[in-house]
């Protein structure tokens, strides 16, 4: 533990000795930074980010109703008493992080955040420092090695699998191939996951725009070096199978319980948000 409660290494409990950062390759989490106005990315993020609002402008209004769902939903998982959660692919650090939603209800909450891009990694340390009572860590992995991640030192020092854990995927699925298997991988931690445990998603979809549209969007993240999926509200609900969905179920991101006195959730349309989340429990 460090003296201000925050840990990171990788996933056998090392200290990387470098960091391989790729500033000319645009990364997702780093686009994602550019969609919610961060000024953590490069050249080559915002050139791939600024062709998609060309093509989808409401694109950094729909980045930013994703932020507000993981808040909802963190602070939906607090209310229900759990006090343990596993960020993985949790991006660039801003505001209203897992942690701070976490915590602000549950001080002694522990939350395991995991990324893949070094700049993440970068700015973990002065950004991601919990309350006295928690504890935060940082994993240095992939969500495509859920061993790596399962077994990693903090997770088993920090997380108790034998009380209920919050899992996030929030914004992350979409960048996994069909052939990389997503929902075997996921099945991964659901199995891991104690009764009574959350699982947090949200995913890109084109279905609710213009084909020609989620077509153009696609081809522009593949010219850019990344895979992009587009998935159904039908494949999305297999993603929960075994699981007990809360309600509304799976629903456009600012549809899960939306705060009513949040005019920008109120005024979105689906077509702008473009992508769907959802929440379920895992049975007893």
């Amino acid at each position: 533990m460090t003296s201000d409660n925050w840990d990171w290494a990788a996933p056998d409990g090392s200290t990387p000795a470098s960091l391989d950062l790729r500033t000319d390759v645009p990364h997702p989490a780093r686009m994602y930074d550019y969609y919610l106005g961060g000024k953590d990315n490069f050249p080559a993020d915002r050139a791939a980010a600024a062709q998609v609002v060309q093509l989808l402008p409401s694109a950094p209004a729909g980045s930013r109703a994703n932020r507000r769902f993981l808040g909802r939903a963190v602070r939906y998982a607090a209310e229900l008493g759990i006090r343990q959660f596993l960020d993985i692919g949790t991006g660039i650090p801003a505001s209203n992080n897992t942690h701070e939603v976490a915590q602000a209800a549950n001080p002694d909450s522990r939350v395991v955040y995991v990324d893949n891009d070094p700049i993440v990694l970068t700015h973990a340390r002065a950004l991601l420092r919990g309350t006295p009572e928690g504890r935060t860590a940082y994993i240095d992995a992939d969500f495509r090695n859920p061993d790596s991640i399962l077994n990693a030192p903090q997770t088993k020092e920090l997380l108790d699998f034998t009380q209920p854990i919050a899992l996030l995927v929030v914004a992350l699925l979409h960048f996994i191939t069909d052939a990389e298997n997503p929902g075997g991988l996921l099945a991964r931690y659901q199995e891991a996951l104690p009764p009574g445990s959350l699982l947090i998603l949200t995913h890109g979809t084109g279905e609710l725009m213009a084909p020609e549209i989620a077509a153009n969007i696609s081809e522009t993240y593949a010219r850019s070096g990344l895979n992009i999926v587009s998935r159904t509200h039908a494949e999305l609900l297999g993603f929960f199978e075994g699981m007990d969905l809360v309600e509304p179920g799976v629903v456009p991101v600012h549809e899960w319980r939306p705060d009513p006195d949040n005019e920008d959730d109120r005024l979105m349309t689906r077509e702008e948000v473009a992508g769907y989340a959802g929440v379920a429990r895992k049975r007893s």
